[in-house]
This record gives C-alpha cells, sequence and structure tokens, in this order.
C-alpha cells in the first residue's frame, strides 16, 4: 500500500540515518577485523574487567541509594528556593567532567577543605585516588540524575492516594509499605540500570582519579593499548567486551525503565499529608541541606580557586579554548544537521530511524574512536585529523539526547498543520521553512545548547588524537594538573565552567526568544 503524502520529505532524514549506521557500525566492524584471533584477555584485562564492574555497581548502589532520602524530602517540602534546587539538580549533567574532578579534589583532595579541617583535629589528610575516589566522583556526577528520576516518580503519584491514606488515619510505616515502596520498587531498578550503563563507560574520572594500575577500567585499559603501547589487537578486544557490556546495561536499563504507573487524578497540585513531624520535618531538612552542600561546595572551590589563577592564564590555555569552541560549534552543526532531518522523518512515521539515533549509546567515544583510526591510518595520518574526528564523535554521542528533545516537537507540528500545509500546496520546502523550524526554534535551541556544552567538556576521543601543539581546553587542563601547575589548571576550570554554562544558557535563551513553545 502506498504511503499518503507528507509535508516534510523522509529522504534527507533517512539519509541521515544511513549515514549514522554505516559510521558507527563501519567502525565496530573495523575493531572487530583489527582483534587477532586466538588472543585472549590477560590478567590485568580481567583485572580492569573486575573494577569497572566493581566501581559501577558501587557508584549505582550509592548514587540511587543517598538519592532516594533526597528526592523524599524533596517531594514532601515546600521551601524558598525549592525551584532553583531542583534545576541545579541538571547542572552536572552539562558539567565537564574535568571541572567536576577539580571541584572534588579541592574538597576532598589532599590538601582541600576537608583535609584541612580534619588536620585541625591531628587526623590524617583524606586519599581521594583509587576505587574510593572513582565512586565519589560518580556520585558527585550521578546523584542529581537519579534525584531527578526519583522525585519524577513520587511527583506521578495521585494527590488524591496520599489524601485518603491521611483520612484512613495511616502511620508512617503505613503509608511506605502501601504507597511508597510500590513507588520506589518500580523506579529504583530503572534508576540504577542507568546509572550503572553511564558509570561503566566513564573514561576522564578513572583517567584523573584511578590512582594506578590497580583502579584502571576497561575504557583507561582501550586508551592505554592504543596511546603507549600501540597495541591495536589488545584495544579491538577490550572495545568488543565494552560494547557488549554497554549493549547490555543499556538494554537492561531501558527495559527496566518501563513501568505501569500509578494510576490517574484530579491533576491538583501535589500535597502532602505525611511527613508532619518534627522528626520528619528535621530529617527532610538535613537530607536537602546535605545533598545541596555536596553540590555546591566542589562548584563554589573551583570558582573560589579559579579567580586566583584566572588573570595569569597562560597562552596554551587560551588557545585551547578557542580549539574547544571551534570543534563544540562544528559538532553542533553537524549534530543539528543529522538531527533535524531525522526528527522530521520520524515525525511522518518513519519510526525504525529511531533506532539509528541511539547507535551512539551502544559503544563508547573510544571504541568510534579506535574504529576510525583504524580506517584512517591506511590513507592519511589520523593524527593530522584529530579536531575533525573529534567534533564528529561528540556529534554522535549527543545525537541521542537531541533527538529526545526534537522528536517529540516535531510529531506534534506535524500532526497539527501536516494535512493544513498539504491542502494549501506547501509541502516539503515551504512547509519546512514556514512552519515547521520556526515553531522548532525553541527545542532547536536547547538541543544545541546541550550540544555544544557537552563537545566543549569533553575529554575523550581527543586525547586518543591529540598531539603536544594541538589540545582542546579539557585535555589541557588534564595536561596542567599532570604537570602539578593547579592554580593554572583551576583557572583554565573556571573558564570551561563558563564556557560551557554560557553557551548552554545563550543558544537555550537565543532559541526561546519569540520561539513558539
Amino acid at each position: 500500500m502506498a504511503r499518503r503524502a507528507q509535508p516534510v520529505s523522509a529522504r534527507p532524514g533517512i539519509g541521515a540515518a544511513a549515514c549514522i549506521a554505516a559510521l558507527v557500525l563501519g567502525t565496530l566492524a573495523a575493531v572487530a577485523w583489527r582483534a587477532e584471533p586466538g588472543g585472549g584477555l590477560s590478567a590485568a584485562d580481567w583485572a580492569a574487567l573486575r573494577f569497572t564492574l566493581l566501581q559501577a555497581t558501587l557508584s549505582a548502589l550509592f548514587s540511587v541509594g543517598l538519592a532516594i532520602p533526597v528526592a523524599r524530602a524533596l517531594a514532601r517540602r515546600r521551601f524558598a528556593g525549592r525551584s532553583a534546587l531542583i534545576a541545579l539538580l541538571g547542572v552536572p549533567f552539562i558539567l565537564p567532567l574535568i571541572v567536576a574532578i577539580l571541584g572534588l579534589l579541592e574538597v576532598f583532595g589532599r590538601a582541600g577543605l576537608i583535609s584541612q579541617l580534619l588536620g585541625l583535629f591531628g587526623l590524617d589528610p583524606i586519599r581521594i585516588y583509587g576505587l574510593h575516589g572513582v565512586v565519589l566522583a560518580h556520585v558527585f556526577l550521578n546523584l542529581p540524575l537519579a534525584t531527578r528520576l526519583i522525585l519524577q516518580g513520587w511527583q506521578e503519584v495521585p494527590a488524591e492516594r496520599f489524601r485518603l491514606a491521611a483520612q484512613l488515619g495511616f502511620d508512617a510505616p503505613a503509608m511506605f509499605r502501601l504507597i511508597e515502596w510500590p513507588l520506589l520498587r518500580q523506579v529504583i531498578p530503572g534508576a540504577l540500570a542507568v546509572v550503572f550503563a553511564i558509570c561503566l563507560t566513564s573514561f576522564a574520572v578513572a583517567l584523573t582519579l584511578g590512582g594506578g594500575p590497580k583502579a584502571t577500567t576497561i575504557e583507561l585499559g582501550i586508551y592505554q593499548a592504543f596511546r603507549f603501547e600501540f597495541d591495536l589487537g589488545r584495544a579491538a578486544l577490550l572495545s568488543g567486551l565494552q560494547i557488549l557490556l554497554a549493549t547490555g546495561a543499556a538494554m537492561v536499563a531501558i527495559r527496566l525503565a518501563q513501568g505501569t504507573g500509578f494510576g490517574t487524578g484530579l491533576d491538583r497540585s501535589l500535597r502532602r499529608w505525611d511527613g508532619r513531624t518534627t522528626l520528619a520535618r528535621t530529617t527532610d531538612t538535613v537530607w536537602i541541606a546535605l545533598a545541596a552542600a555536596f553540590l555546591l561546595l566542589p562548584l563554589g572551590a573551583i570558582v573560589a580557586s579559579g579567580v586566583l589563577g584566572f588573570a595569569g592564564l597562560p597562552f596554551v590555555v587560551w588557545k585551547a579554548a578557542g580549539v574547544s569552541l571551534l570543534v563544540a560549534t562544528a559538532s553542533t552543526l553537524l549534530l543539528l544537521l543529522a538531527a533535524l532531518p531525522m526528527a522530521a522523518a520520524i515525525a511522518t512515521g518513519r519510526h525504525g530511524i529511531e533506532v539509528a539515533g541511539l547507535l551512539g549509546l551502544a559503544a563508547s567515544p573510544l571504541v568510534i574512536g579506535t574504529g576510525l583510526f583504524i580506517l584512517i591510518r591506511p590513507i592519511a595520518d589520523p593524527f593530522l585529523l584529530a579536531l575533525p574526528v573529534t567534533a564528529l564523535v561528540n556529534a554522535l554521542m549527543s545525537l541521542p539526547f537531541a533527538m529526545r528533545i526534537l522528536v517529540p516537537r516535531a510529531r506534534d507540528i506535524v500532526e497539527r498543520y501536516g494535512k493544513l500545509g498539504l491542502s494549501l500546496d506547501m509541502a516539503n520546502g515551504p512547509f519546512l521553512w514556514r512552519v515547521f523550524l520556526p515553531r522548532m526554534r525553541a527545542q532547536i535551541g536547547f538541543a544545541a545548547g546541550l550540544g555544544m556544552a557537552l563537545s566543549i567538556g569533553d575529554l575523550g576521543v581527543i586525547t586518543l588524537f591529540a598531539d603536544p601543539d594541538i589540545a582542546t581546553l579539557p585535555l589541557q587542563i588534564y595536561r596542567l594538573m599532570g604537570s602539578y601547575q593547579m592554580e593554572a589548571a583551576s583557572g583554565g576550570a573556571l573558564l570551561l565552567l563558563l564556557l560551557s554554562v554560557g553557551t548552554f544558557w545563550l543558544l537555550d535563551r537565543g532559541g526561546r526568544h519569540h520561539a513558539e513553545i
């Protein structure tokens, strides 16, 4: 049966999806082809696998376990600044990893604030490097995400359930058993799987806080095999193992994140009838205060220390900042060139294209980078193409998030205006420029800002290709940390924080200016 006429053509979206599928699958095939038959995992590789699974498991358990009382407190309390605090929970997602790590060092490092306080009582300073440092950084980055996931579940419970429970005289244990525990039983497995999948492919945290061979992850093993040993066979084998683990974790996360809901209500604002005792109010206040301090102290510390080193930043840092902006701009353009036609095609019923948009989650940036190196090496010097490759991989990694932003709005526009556009003979170009894109401005600005911020702060594939003369700002900060130039590194981190948050704010605000949302 012939497809009915559509206001926008699906061909550009199909072409973009085909290019992405060819890129991802081609690099994965190159990695598999390069793996030497008969070569197994060494003892060090098995140790890296065990550490990867251990740190991801602990990070997920601590992140979600601590998020439960924080989300419960935020759901039960109303206070000045609550909306700002909840909005703050989204900042770590766009926060460059190297900035977060420096902030944690300022607070929890050997010379950090906590260690100085311990020294006043004659206690030894904290040792942040190793397993506990990796887990601490992952909790800092993922506690806000887990809190948002669990809080969203709490807010989906109809207010009438809490009101009925109060009228029936339920005490706190009964409230937990009949309402809160069913909610947590549905939400927690998905949150655990999502955080586990994120920590599984973390690279920058293990690179900076691992502290030695005993704290090596699979991704760090890929980097070491490629960068230091130039053992492409071992890098390919570890890449294949990484793909299997990441794909399995992603599938479990998607499956467990699906729920049956908690029924419907009258859409009243959530008013809580539980937690009115003094003990409950005190407990909630303590959890909210601890969570806010845990998030704000590292950010405040990096700002305070960065101000001192900001004025004296060396030229190489400003040069690296320019390189990061150039790479991020190219990456954002590539992202929009792929995401917009794919979103339009999905809106017309080509649902299979969504699979191509999620392919970037099946392999880490280092795996894609390794495959690209293998493909490029016979025809050109891969190190000369470091920046274009970095921009391409960054766009690919941001594509799943951009698709989640663009697709719902694109579907709504096609459903509302598609038939009218066809009746006015406005198919394809006229409909795209006069109807589709103007009404997508807010979502385009949000997706562009998110892609720009993620690309500016990325410390991944650039570590494979960069040479001493070319570096992005995160890589240059890492080099300054390695040479113990901590003041300059803190100043660079402050600059990176300003660039990431500033570009996101400008693009997101620019998209919403006079936009129809």
